[in-house]
């Protein structure tokens, strides 16, 4: 039986630590990378804007994109942490 790994994982502006399966770190890892390379394509294309508005345009182009394949495993890390950070963001509000 495999063990959970801790992991650190930077959304936009803010760290967030989740553990996860070690084969699935990977993967994980560029699906983040994919979201942080979407908030920076954001950032350039609608100037003014403040992170949560680029973190839910990218939420949205992420939700849409029906060519990638599913992985349920990317997808609880993916909304847990989205999910962490807006509860962070409004509190903060």
């Amino acid at each position: 039986m495999s063990e959970l790994i801790p992991i650190n994982l930077v959304i936009g502006d803010r760290t967030y630590r989740i553990k996860t399966l070690p084969k699935d770190e990977e993967l994980i890892r560029q699906t983040i990378k994919t979201i942080n390379d979407k908030i920076i394509e954001f950032k350039t294309q609608f100037a003014g804007k403040d992170m949560q508005d680029f973190i839910a345009m990218v939420m949205i182009w992420y939700a849409t994109q029906g060519a990638q394949e599913s992985n349920p495993a990317v997808e609880k890390a993916v909304t847990d942490a989205l999910l962490k950070m807006e509860l962070q963001i409004d509190k903060a509000l």
